[in-house]
């Protein structure tokens, strides 16, 4: 009986650094494990990254590429409620603002609102705007402008003011 007994505690005591042991290495390689996830992680996004910077170069080369960029006047109070542009009698875009933003370009952000490709040479480009007065009054601006669009890549700015500022209401730009 005591043999039986001195064998249980051998086994007993034997058995617990193995126990642990096996405890320790599968702490170990779950962290192995963790750390080879985030690396897989990392090259995934970077991989993306790439992917998506060569989509941009193979879908808007720099010669007939051409970007748009929408901002608000300063100190102007006028509620932007949407922007549509056309260029060369063809829809370009149109973008329905939301308030946050609306607050952004009103703290003096800027939107780009347009990225596309265009043939070398002369174009039009049509704005309209659509807001309202700080009094509740809806407005509806619109202007025209020629630009010339060259071998580099062309980047315009538009400003947009309220119906106050007459015919500079909304202004196209290089930037």
């Amino acid at each position: 009986m005591s043999n039986l007994l001195c064998c249980s505690l051998l086994l007993l005591l034997a058995g617990s650094p193995i126990s642990s042991t096996a405890q320790e290495l599968s702490g170990d390689s779950m962290r192995s494990l963790d750390g080879q996830v985030q690396a897989i992680k990392s090259d995934v996004l970077s991989i993306a990254s790439e992917l998506n910077t060569l989509e941009e170069r193979l879908l808007f080369p720099s010669h007939t590429q051409i970007s748009l960029f929408v901002s608000i006047a300063e100190d102007d109070e006028f509620r932007l409620d949407a922007v549509k542009l056309e260029i060369d009698g063809e829809l370009a875009t149109h973008h329905i603002y939301s308030f946050k933003e609306l607050d952004a370009l009103q703290n003096g952000g800027v939107q780009r609102i347009y990225t596309g490709n265009l043939t070398t040479g002369d174009h039009q480009l049509n704005v309209t705007m659509i807001g309202k007065l700080r009094n509740g009054k809806d407005f509806n601006e619109s202007s025209s402008f020629v630009f010339t669009k060259g071998v580099k890549p062309k980047v315009l700015g538009i400003t947009l003011a309220g119906p106050g500022f007459g015919t500079n209401a909304i202004q196209v730009g290089d930037w």
